[in-house]
């Protein structure tokens, strides 16, 4: 009763911001960061406590103002998935500006595949449907299933809409390497908090669980690692750049070799984070373990 209950109140509010357009509805963001923030603050306090770990130079005003534009920024991104049904390939390519997507088309050439990572900064389901298109063909996504299994099933649906393949736990590992088998991308999420048994990276000077998944599986295929790192600009387009993630210079030892990948791609995404802190999903704890 409960799944059915929020899928009627999720699915409804993508009705109504679909019927309003995804120009019209984005006005509707500040009025979600307000009611958020300050009358229903769902993990507000994780999010500031997050920031003061992340950024000990920023004073209080700083610290409050950063977690707000989060918040923000997090409206903006709920409204833009809830439009998804009305997205068109034309919505995409008219959102999108490209900065070395050459990287992703030479890695991709030269016949390795690839494993493409994605972060929580901007829109990242926008992101997964917008490189697919560039590419011009769809790629296996690693998706993380929904606590609400009716939200998952509307989820899987706009992912795939153009062709995407759903990848999803359980099977994902081995799903993952045959798709590296078979030359092919295969994009996931890198950014959230691992379980506590596993490899310890630091991110923002501080230790970190993080998935040794895209390392193993790097060193297993020879498949390169390109982070795709997304930012929101001021007239809520997005720029996309890729950057890859480096293979020289190696510890010989295969768990010092997994732990510097990891902690490579680490340092990709905390610089990237650092230059728009108010656009990444502070609301986990990556300390936490």
């Amino acid at each position: 009763m409960k799944n059915k209950f929020e899928y009627i109140l999720f699915s409804s509010f993508s009705k109504f911001f679909c019927l309003l357009g995804i120009r019209l509805s984005r006005k509707f963001a500040l009025f979600l960061a307000l009611l958020f923030f300050y009358l229903i603050p769902i993990r507000k306090r994780v999010v500031k406590k997050n920031l003061e770990l992340a950024f000990p130079g920023f004073n209080q005003s700083k610290i409050k103002h950063t977690a707000f534009a989060c918040y923000k920024s997090l409206a903006l991104t709920l409204i833009e998935i809830l439009c998804l049904p009305i997205i068109t390939v034309k919505d995409i390519e008219k959102y999108f500006n490209w900065e070395n997507f050459s990287l992703l088309e030479q890695k991709y050439s030269e016949q390795k595949g690839v494993i493409l990572l994605i972060s929580h900064l901007g829109n990242w389901e926008y992101a997964t449907l917008a490189i697919s298109q560039k590419m011009g063909f769809p790629f296996g996504v690693i998706m993380k299933e929904q606590r609400n299994t009716l939200v998952s099933l509307w989820m899987v649906k706009q992912r795939s809409k153009w062709g995407n393949r759903m990848i999803t736990p359980g099977i994902s590992v081995r799903n993952f390497y045959k798709e590296l088998l078979e030359k092919n991308i295969v994009l996931l999420a890198a950014d959230q908090r691992a379980p506590k048994e596993s490899q310890r990276v630091l991110f923002f000077g501080r230790l970190s669980t993080c998935f040794s998944g895209p390392a193993s599986l790097a060193v297993k295929t020879g498949a390169p690692i390109i982070f795709a790192l997304m930012k929101r600009e001021k007239d809520l387009s997005y720029t996309m750049r890729f950057e890859e993630v480096s293979m020289d210079h190696l510890p010989e030892n295969e768990e010092e070799k997994l732990l510097e990948i990891s902690q490579r791609h680490t340092s990709i995404l905390e610089e990237a984070i650092k230059t728009s802190p108010e656009q990444w999903l502070w609301m986990h704890d990556r300390w936490k373990f």
